[in-house]
Order: structure tokens, then sequence, then C-alpha cells
């Protein structure tokens, strides 16, 4: 199992990842979205959905093994845009005893949805916005092949991480942008029809007033020019994207989160509140970036509950 996550305030500006890491090591005990027994799946790993040049994108996917077609979920992971793997949210770990447990993936899998896990290119040597082009990408590259996955092409889920978890919240929030809709499938629509975000970073801006947290993590990502073009971190926010056509979403995050504090999920909430759009935030109350054990357990069952509502419930 992957340990719990403490940090001190000072040790904060220090942490190599920006926080920003996924709870990859799934509960001990599967959660149940609608109560329906576990179903057989069926994985392929190291799927090509795109290429930049010598960059290969690749995503692995779990789908049950009868029935569908199903609504899909896009798992993005966290690292700070800089780190990661999609692996973190594919492959499972093993618990206390030492019996195997299903990843991330596995589980949403499990209750009915053709779960993938993406990866994309990485900072510093892809700047931003190559992240979401390909999360874009992503969701253009499934949605052209829902017949080969089995998937429903109109029921659409961004899962993300932190860092994934910025990258979801754009997904649902950010429509055509120039510039993020690039290389195949562009016949195709990359919107998403709801979101799940753990503690994602949606108002960048705010660290700007970090100079040590902004150097050592968004410079990287956004290049040396965001320090002095507000803008930039205006582009790359969630926040800035809200209207009153945002689909459902559904955000957790630690009230101890000391990397990305709730603030950004507590004006998220608020401003899609204000345009009358369905939003919810779970605040985990003393958890700081990222939880594991009972408490990962209880909010993928809350996420699995959130996307039946909006997925899988006929109005």
């Amino acid at each position: 199992m992957m340990p719990k996550l403490f940090l001190s305030l000072s040790a904060a500006v220090g942490v190599a990842a920006l926080g920003l890491s996924a709870p990859v090591a799934p509960p001990p005990h599967e959660p149940k979205g609608s109560g329906a027994q576990p179903r057989a799946i069926t994985i392929t790993r190291d799927i090509l959905y795109a290429t930049h040049g010598p960059d290969k994108l690749e995503l692995d996917l779990a789908k049950p093994t009868t029935g569908g077609p199903f609504p899909c979920v896009v798992l993005l992971h966290g690292g700070a845009w800089k780190t990661g793997h999609r692996r973190d949210l594919s492959i499972g770990s093993r618990d206390g005893q030492g019996t195997p447990t299903p990843s991330v993936m596995e589980q949403f899998a499990q209750q009915g949805y053709v779960a993938a896990a993406v990866s994309y290119r990485l900072a510093p040597k892809h700047r931003f916005p190559a992240q979401i082009q390909d999360a874009r990408a992503a969701v253009r590259y499934l949605r052209a092949n829902a017949q080969k996955w089995n998937i429903d092409r109109e029921k659409f889920a961004a899962v993300g991480f932190s860092a994934g978890g910025h990258l979801a919240l754009l997904l649902g929030l950010a429509d055509r942008v120039d510039g993020w809709d690039v290389g195949e499938n562009l016949q195709e629509s990359s919107r998403v029809q709801c979101v799940v975000d753990f503690f994602g970073p949606t108002d960048l801006s705010l660290y700007a007033n970090s100079p040590g947290l902004e150097d050592s993590y968004m410079v990287p990502v956004f290049g040396p020019e965001c320090k002095k073009d507000p803008k930039i971190y205006q582009t790359a926010s969630p926040l800035n994207y809200v209207t009153a056509k945002a689909p459902p979403v559904l955000i957790f995050h630690g009230t101890f989160d000391l990397i990305v504090p709730i603030v950004h999920s507590e004006n998220l909430l608020k401003k899609l509140h204000h345009v009358q759009a369905t939003a919810q935030l779970i605040p985990l109350r003393g958890a700081g970036h990222g939880w594991n054990g009972k408490t990962l357990t209880r909010t993928i069952h809350d996420s699995l509950k959130f996307l039946d509502t909006h997925l899988k419930v006929t109005p």
C-alpha cells in the first residue's frame, strides 16, 4: 500500500512532485457503485492512441467481458504534470497479507464501465498544453473506436488525481480552445459528460504568490513566461472555463492539503453553483494531498455512485 502523504509547511516547497501523487494503492475491499457484484473484466494494455513525432502515446483499458456498450471513464494520473504513469492507476498492488488487490482502473471496470488509464506527455520536455492535448486526443480515440472497445460513445467521464484532476476539469469545462485539439480523430468530440476531480488545482495564479513553488513546479510546466504573463495561468486554469453548460462535477479534497490547498476546490464549487451547475465538494477532514485505506475505499465508492447517477440512470 502507498504510504499516506504527510507534509509540514516548510517541507511542502521541497516535495519533488508537488505532492500531486494519485492515491494509487487500491483499497483492500472493492467498492460497490450501485451495489452490483463485480463483473468479470478483460484488460488490454499498451494501446497506441496517438503519436507526436517520436512520442507514442498509450493507454491501458479494462472493460466488462460481456454485455454493453458501457460508459467510458478516462483516468488521468497525478505527478505535477512532470512525473507519474498510467500504470499508477492500471496496475494493482498487494494488501498487508500479500493478496493482490485490483487497480483503480479495474475497480471501475468491475462496476460496469470501460476504464482507460491514459499516459500523457510530461514536462519539462513537453510544456503545457501538451498534457491537455493528449487527454483530449485520448477521448477522441476512444470515441472513434467505441464499437471496438464496447463503449457508449455518448457517455464519457473524466476522473483525475491532482495534476490529472486539473486535466479532467479542463476536459469537462473547456470546449474548443485554440491549439488544444491536434493530431488524430479530429472529427470526434473530446467532451466528457461528467467529471470526478481528486484534489486538482483549479486556479494556477495562486502559485504566483509562492516564488519557491512557482519556480520549482510552475516554470517547468508553463515556461518562465508564466511569471510575467498572467494570461498563461488564466488559460490553463479550470476556474476560468466555468459556464452554465458545465457538466456535473464531483470533487474530493483534503482539508490539510498543503500542496493544493482546498481553497482551489472551494472557489471552483462557488463558481459552479453561481451558474447553477451540478457540483459537489466532499472535504476529507484532516487529509492531506492523497489518502488510502478506508478513506480511498469510500471515495471510490462515492465516485461510482456519482457516475452511476449521471451515466447509467436514464432521467
